[in-house]
């Protein structure tokens, strides 16, 4: 672990630029990087990232081979050259230390109606402590606290003895390609960091993710006569409560798991978009049900995606009219597996020494019921994936908000972490 001298220089360097530090998220924030929309933010970034004198990799997914990896996930409703992508590379001349990835995801979920919040979903209002707004949690504050842990090593005179690349990705809300772009375009290290929303604590394991669409048809008729036609809506209906019957058999299984046993009903089934009909006196004709489903680390996602489809189809064919006329299932996002970081990584090992000389309590841990990006490194790359960040609030949900004491003190451990794992020396001169 750094030394006490060492911490000190560092936690000196995070207060004096904590306030920096602030309004570098705060115009994060103000950024409002649904997905399709991350570019203009991802191009500050770079621009951020080279004043800072990093070499600056740029590119867009349609230049990478996504296509080919197995592990890619289809992307629906969004072009691969409209979706940014920005690596950040201090490189250490002659190496000395262990390198690192420090990875963070700038797309964020839509914010909904806006009169829903109390303060404005881009205004990156502070009140009370917190920063408030979408992504501001998640995971907006985690990429502030990774750039500003290496802001603080330069301010203390010092830079890492190995190569550090610095990535903020996209379609980690969606598919996770942005992640994996980075891999498939080279980038290597001996540990990926990615400060996710975890209030200080490891991300032991995470569920995978699954996202499909239902395509419902129907037979349209007047109101008046409903009972000669059919209701599309309806008929979707009758699958989503088969596919919540699924879920629950799944989470009946899921108490044998040796990660989830302990977590209550770990398997989450969303249904979480539905269009439909064409009016309100017609029977509907169409329905769409875009659903989100998890999987336990060890799940294979095709046997996962054939639980899915075995289970709509099952539902039809008690169905009268779907039995007929099959609903489809289209495959449109995640296709995520499940991910568990073992114990005992020396990688883990530091940054559990880090944070506990910095909040001066060990490290805990959580076991997610949500997906994040630590699968690529962790599982198809042989690179320990640690999942810690900051505090945050709200993710998804009205009023999100970063913790903005906790904040400075998670910038300050992974500072202390890319010390240790990285090793220091003195900053080369500029030029």
């Amino acid at each position: 672990m750094p030394d006490p001298a060492l911490l000190a220089r560092l936690s000196a360097a995070v207060d004096a630029n904590f306030d920096a530090e602030v309004a570098f998220l705060a115009d994060l924030v103000r950024f409002p990087s649904t997905r399709g929309n991350e570019a203009p933010l991802q191009d500050w970034l770079a621009r951020q990232f080279a004043a800072r004198g990093y070499a600056v990799d740029r590119y867009t997914l349609a230049e990478v081979p996504l296509a080919a990896h197995p592990k890619a996930s289809p992307m629906v409703g969004v072009r691969p050259e409209d979706s940014v992508q920005v690596v950040a590379t201090h490189r250490a001349k002659d190496p000395a230390g262990r390198s690192l990835i420090l990875q963070g995801h700038i797309d964020v979920v839509p914010e909904g109606p806006a009169e829903m919040w109390t303060h404005p979903p881009y205004a990156a209002t502070i009140r009370d402590g917190w920063l408030y707004g979408r992504g501001a949690g998640d995971m907006k504050a985690g990429v502030a606290a990774m750039v500003f842990a290496m802001d603080a090593i330069r301010a203390a005179g010092l830079e890492p003895a190995a190569d550090v690349h610095i990535q903020t990705v996209t379609e980690e809300e969606s598919t996770g390609n942005g992640a994996l772009s980075t891999l498939l375009r080279g980038y290597r290290a001996d540990a990926a960091l990615i400060p996710e929303p975890s209030g200080g604590r490891i991300t032991r394991c995470h569920t995978g993710t699954l996202w499909f669409r239902l395509r419902v048809r129907g037979v349209p008729v007047h109101v008046a006569v409903a009972q000669t036609g059919t209701n599309a809506i309806l008929s979707a209906l009758h699958l989503v409560q088969a596919l919540q019957r699924h879920t629950a058999a799944l989470n009946q299984a899921a108490k044998a798991h040796p990660w989830y046993r302990d977590v209550p009903d770990p398997i989450k089934f969303n249904p979480g978009i539905i269009r439909g009909g064409d009016w309100a006196s017609s029977t509907p004709s169409w329905c769409e049900v875009d659903c989100r489903i998890g999987l336990l680390p060890g799940t294979d996602v095709a046997e996962a995606q054939r639980g899915v489809e075995n289970c709509i189809a099952e539902a039809a064919r008690g169905d009268a009219f779907l039995a007929n006329n099959p609903p489809q299932v289209e495959w449109h996002g995640f296709l995520a597996d499940g991910y568990v970081l073992e114990p005992g990584s020396e990688a883990e090992r530091i940054l559990a020494a880090a944070h506990e000389q910095v909040f001066g309590e060990p490290m805990g841990e959580r076991r997610s019921t949500a997906v994040n990006d630590t699968r690529f490194y962790g599982l198809y790359f042989g690179i320990p994936g640690l999942c810690y960040g900051p505090r945050g609030e709200g993710s998804h949900a009205f009023d999100e908000r970063a913790d903005l004491a906790h904040l400075k003190k998670t910038t300050l451990s992974i500072a202390a972490f890319i010390a240790d794992w990285c090793g220091v020396r003195p900053r080369a001169a500029a030029g």
